[in-house]
């Protein structure tokens, strides 16, 4: 059976080189193509911010008045927030946190845990924050779709009122086209994303200097005091401007979320020299117009457009918005595969859909869960306004997250001890905690979802992992010594048939229950036996020089460990194909593979409340079978069945 590992993950000794450290390795065209790809997929989320950050401003659900102080008060508040949590924080501090090229919460929970190796209390807390912090990446994932797809379309009724009516119906008609076309992977469309996002940057950037260049005074914004004065002067109101200016940073985790796939260097690259630029040009371009013109506060961002160019602008929004909720479907799909394979998530059908690029997965139960999610959000809160106050707390949840987990990294990894790294991201938990402050005042208007859902993913993975160990921990008691029955067996040899046989075990130094099922109820065993472990390490990928360690036991027995990092493929067939080399080569034909099938019965009294083991049970008998995670061929697979109770 698959299981975690508490040793040290493998050091790497091949020659299989992360895409981070291929990527900012190479020069030129190769690294102008990885800073364009990232535009499609980085920058989707934070890039279509533009949309309706302005708007929440000053014609949200609790907009502040249209007067000249507020309009460069709000937008310094906008670039300061983008060059102090994006810029500063995410792109030069936490992107230098890389788990071996690859970024994300994961891998962020994984560096924090190895500073306390020797700490299980410790680690137990680290293990808490890093999976709420996960948890509220779900969240942020169901409100993303819902909130910029719907916003897109909203422009329709800027050029034609008449059309509100449409407004949800092509919404939900273009989401659902979105999740559907999920199932064919975005190996085809995704050459496309970057040169559409670059069109869009573009157009964002033309649009801020047109209007600017009527009303240049709106680079005075760029000096912080205008943010200062801002909050002093509106007091109370201040607050819930800071939950609208939040709006303009969401999709900066997935900077670091995607690092693994393009790199830092591109990825750094392509913010500094374009998104950074084009987002404040169009954000002082919106402040230019509503200062020529207040009525165009209620969408400035389509009011700022010529009329001749509104609707080819709603058709580009809407791609980029699709694009950028395909960033966040994806990243559903690759966090639940991490989390899966570190043991946070039941396993579930993983459907690959390129040959080539091995990050690009369909997981179906997530694809049409969110799916479901972010049709309700739409047709609940039915405007952007409305979703405006579910937006936010998720993301700055998790941002507070980041930042505990980097302070620990940054103290014990990095070496610069905890003063050093305390101070530093003390600053940027001091802006993150007053988003966090003034999220919390949504709560009543919608924040409550994002929360809620949150919540309930962070349950249901804490009590897998919980259920797991004390799963583990009922089959450790009858655990019986891999070496003492093997000297037990000399003295009483059953019947040896031809073929080998191939038993799934968790614990390499113990006999699996399979095995025992089988002696007794078939009273033989194979020729040739092999006890196969598989462990998985919080490392993304181990070379495959690593792959598997081979031991030859006595009579004719062998003990085969797999390694696999959280971004490696499960492939056991494959796997033991490398074990030729040790003398053990196998034939698939007259393999057979034998499995436990554990029935689990909750009990009241144990370790776990009852309810959480009621869930737990439901949740392992929804698992996907171990044949299809470990791509075993289901036709040579013997499932042997125990009962366990909890």
């Amino acid at each position: 059976m698959a299981s975690g590992s508490s040793r040290r993950p493998p050091e790497p000794r091949g020659t299989k080189m992360s895409s981070h450290q291929a990527s900012d390795d190479v020069t030129g065209q190769r690294f102008a193509a990885l800073a364009l790809a990232a535009l499609g997929v980085v920058y989707g989320d934070i890039g279509t911010s533009p949309l309706y950050a302005v708007k929440e401003v000053f014609a949200g659900n609790h907009p502040i008045p249209v007067t000249t102080a507020n309009i460069y008060g709000s937008l310094s508040l906008f670039f300061w927030a983008l060059i102090i949590v994006v810029s500063v924080k995410y792109v030069t501090f936490i992107m230098r946190a890389d788990n071996r090229g690859e970024g994300g919460i994961m891998a962020l929970i994984a560096l924090a845990l190895r500073t306390v190796q020797e700490k299980p209390h410790h680690a137990r807390w680290i293990m808490v924050v890093g999976v709420l912090g996960a948890a509220m990446f779900y969240g942020d994932g169901m409100v993303t779709p819902a909130m910029s797809v719907l916003s897109a379309v909203e422009g329709l009724e800027v050029g034609a009122p008449a059309l509100h009516p449409f407004i949800i119906p092509i919404t939900i008609v273009v989401l659902f086209g979105l999740f559907f076309v999920q199932k064919s992977g975005t190996a085809v469309v995704g050459a496309f994303f970057g040169p559409f996002m670059l069109a869009w940057f573009s157009v964002l950037a033309l649009l801020g200097i047109d209007n600017i260049v009527g009303h240049p005074e709106i680079l005075m914004a760029l000096n912080p005091l205008y943010g200062f004065e801002f909050l002093l002067a509106n007091k109370a109101m201040s607050l819930v401007a800071m939950g609208n200016v939040v709006l303009a940073v969401t999709g900066a985790e997935a900077l670091y979320a995607d690092m693994g796939h393009f790199g830092r260097k591109p990825i750094s690259r392509a913010w500094f020299a374009f998104v950074l630029p084009a987002l404040v040009l169009n954000y002082l371009g919106q402040g230019a117009a509503i200062l020529a013109d207040p009525a165009v506060a209620d969408n400035p961002f389509y009011r700022s457009a010529p009329d001749w160019a509104l609707y080819p602008l709603i058709g580009l929004a809407t791609l980029a918005t699709v694009i950028a909720s395909q960033a966040v479907i994806s990243g559903a799909f690759s966090v639940t595969r991490q989390a899966m394979q570190l043991g946070f998530v039941p396993r579930m059908e993983v459907q690959h859909t390129s040959e080539k690029e091995q990050g690009q997965i369909y997981l179906p139960a997530v694809n049409w869960g969110l799916m479901v999610a972010v049709m309700i959000l739409v047709l609940g809160f039915k405007s952007s306004n409305n979703l405006a106050a579910a937006y936010g707390i998720a993301v700055t949840g998790d941002m507070v997250i980041t930042s505990i987990l980097a302070t620990v990294v940054a103290a014990k990894v990095w070496g610069w001890g905890w003063i050093r790294a305390g101070l530093l991201f003390a600053c940027f938990l001091a802006v993150e905690l007053v988003f966090l402050a003034a999220n919390i005042l949504k709560i009543p208007d919608g924040g409550w979802f994002p929360l809620v859902a949150g919540m309930a993913v962070f349950v249901l993975m804490t009590t897998w992992k919980r259920g797991r160990q004390l799963l583990a921990d009922r089959l450790q008691g009858e655990r019986l010594e891999l070496a003492l029955f093997l000297d037990a067996l000399a003295s009483s040899m059953p019947t040896r048939v031809a073929g080998t046989s191939v038993f799934l075990n968790a614990d390499p130094k113990g006999v699996p229950h399979a095995l025992l099922h089988n002696l007794m109820h078939n009273k033989v065993l194979h020729e040739r036996v092999v006890l196969l472990s598989v462990q998985f390490f919080d490392v993304p990928y181990v070379p495959d020089i690593d792959r598997v360690e081979v031991r030859q036991l006595k009579e004719n027995f062998w003990s085969v460990v797999i390694q696999y990092g959280f971004k490696d493929e499960p492939d056991i067939p494959l796997a033991l194909s490398h074990c030729a080399d040790a003398g053990l080569a196998f034939s698939p034909l007259e393999t057979s593979y034998f499995i436990g099938r554990e029935t689990l019965i909750p009990r009241l009294g144990s370790e776990m409340a009852f309810w959480r083991e009621k869930i737990f049970v439901a949740m392992f008998r929804n698992a996907s079978p171990a044949t299809a995670f470990f791509n075993i061929p289901s036709n040579r697979v013997v499932e042997l069945g125990t009962q366990v109770v909890l």
